[in-house]
């Protein structure tokens, strides 16, 4: 017999401290602050399946954020836990116990992050067949309800799905997927060919296509020459990659004993089709404090400038205020110029940047009060940088991010209030376009408008996706009030980025190892 769990009964077993302890390490009311996530609206986030092989097996799929990190102190004490606070002066960590321990900087002799959670494996052992599905009924009653999700007009409660979804087309032969995707984009100059970067492999790739015949070559592989990397996150090329320059930029985390977001400034051989052998230069670094929340955005903007997005870099829920810290890179949209260095640099300040002179802030801030904006895009017909920002425990958002605005990160999480710790008196916060709940996902990637087909129904609408549930959205906006937003389709693998051809036609990378054509002549956005 199939026993479907009482939840009131797994609710019991959540709180008694004698057996499980969940609730030592867990919260389920939306205040966080224990060594694991907070638990509230889990029931959204994640299905049956999910939940059980969650406790199974605890170090499969950890929360971003919650990676176990071990201290070795100069006086060789030992801790292990989450990073819960990180300073220059310190880092706080918390174990299991729920005890904050605070190191100072002076005093770590190493320190190690890992792919390992600190709940233990096993747990199920010491629950019958009944007990361990009361736990799961429990956690998959756990829901936001419907009146959390207050009646903002950019985040409605129910997102309607497309009649006829758009058709996802393989790009790409199967024999050419790629390891761990995270970037996808025509090559300038080059008709028919397109970069594609991995993530942890650290290769560019080059993809050519000339009618059935399909070619894959590598580009560059950055391990010639970026030691310690974590992970390629972005690329971009220079406007006038095919003219004269030969340049492209890419943006990577590296973790060397810190770390710490760089980016490289590489030229291309004579023919645009590989790296011309010269070793990419360092334009910038800007450090970090724990390995998430990097961002990974690199666009060109129609001033010619490049803009660059950086997540908060945690721990969760910035309780350091990074975001809200004019004089700190993290949580924030730079605007640099590459093509007038100065001061020894390889790049300037614009001199119209919005904090040029401003005391105690980075000039390089174009807009700040950000989570983690995985994605940067600008619309080519007015303008308008659009960013996907990962939310914290309960919303993602969409922005169109604008000179020297703050879009709320910690103080706001979407369009309601997260903290009052880091709000300061007079300040203007933007609320987002457009927000969405745990129940349609729970991390946002950002996508771009559509500029292809101006007959189609889609033309000057915003696609965008979400990493965690696959799914694909579209909306449009007024003034930046949302107008209209839709369920548009289901990818077959985790949405991790979207690229855009030369005839503005878009694409879905999988991070399986998958590029999908957007078809949307089937469908028509309504």
């Amino acid at each position: 017999m199939i026993h479907q769990g009482n939840a009131e009964a797994g609710r019991k077993l959540f709180f008694e401290a004698q057996r499980l302890a969940c609730s030592q390490c867990h919260t389920v009311d939306s205040r966080g602050g224990k060594a694991g996530p907070d638990l509230f609206a889990i029931g959204d986030k994640f299905g049956r399946d999910e939940l059980i092989q969650s406790i199974l097996e605890p170090s499969a799929t950890i929360a971003v954020g919650y990676s176990t990190t071990t201290i070795r102190t100069r006086s060789g004490d030992f801790f292990q836990g989450i990073i819960k606070e990180a300073s220059e002066q310190g880092v706080g960590l918390m174990g299991a116990d729920g005890k904050l321990v605070r190191i100072r900087t002076q005093d770590i002799d190493r320190q190690q992050t890992t792919d390992v959670s600190l709940m233990p494996e096993g747990l199920e052992a010491s629950l019958s067949f009944e007990e361990f599905a009361d736990l799961i009924a429990y956690l998959a009653s756990l829901k936001a309800p419907q009146n959390t999700a207050v009646a903002y007009h950019g985040m409605p409660p129910v997102i309607p799905q497309l009649q006829t979804p758009v058709r996802l087309v393989p790009f790409i032969a199967p024999e050419h997927q790629f390891q761990h995707p995270v970037w996808f984009g025509p090559v300038p100059g080059l008709p028919d060919a397109f970069a594609i970067v991995e993530h942890e492999s650290g290769k560019i790739w080059l993809i050519r296509k000339n009618g059935s015949d399909e070619t894959k070559t590598l580009f560059l592989d950055t391990g010639k020459f970026i030691r310690g990397t974590r992970g390629l996150l972005g690329l971009v090329f220079h406007p006038n990659f095919a003219i004269n320059r030969r340049y492209f930029y890419v943006k990577h985390l590296a973790e060397g004993g810190h770390f710490a977001t760089h980016l490289f400034e590489g030229k291309a051989s004579e023919d645009l089709g590989g790296d011309s052998g010269t070793p990419p230069r360092e334009i910038l670094k800007f450090d970090a404090v724990t390995n998430v929340h990097y961002g990974g955005g690199l666009a060109f903007g129609p001033d010619g400038c490049l803009y660059m997005s950086m997540g908060d870099s945690g721990p969760q829920g910035d309780p350091e205020g990074h975001a809200q810290n004019l004089s700190l890179p993290l949580g924030k949209i730079h605007r640099f110029d590459v093509d007038h260095p100065e001061s020894g640099k390889l790049y300037s300040v614009p001199k119209d940047n919005p904090f040029v002179g401003a005391k105690g802030a980075l000039p390089t801030i174009w807009s700040y009060g950000l989570r983690e904006p995985w994605r940067i895009s600008f619309d080519p017909v007015t303008g308008d940088l659009w960013a996907g920002d990962v939310g914290q425990d309960l919303y993602e958002e969409v922005d169109i991010i604008r000179r020297g605005e703050n879009y709320g990160w910690n103080v706001y999480e979407g369009f309601e209030r997260f903290s009052n710790k880091y709000r300061r008196e007079g300040e203007h916060f933007v609320p987002p376009v457009f927000a969405y709940t745990r129940k349609y996902g729970q991390s946002v990637t950002g996508g771009f408008v559509y500029r292809g087909d101006r007959n189609s129904s889609f033309f000057g609408v915003y696609l965008f996706g979400d990493w965690q549930k696959n799914r694909l959205f579209a909306l449009t906006q007024k003034d930046r009030v949302l107008d209209k937003v839709r369920q548009i389709g289901i990818c077959p693998q985790q949405v991790v980025s979207f690229g855009r051809d030369n005839a503005g036609e878009l694409y879905v990378v999988g991070y399986q190892g998958m590029i999908y054509k957007i078809e949307l002549s089937a469908t028509r956005f309504e």
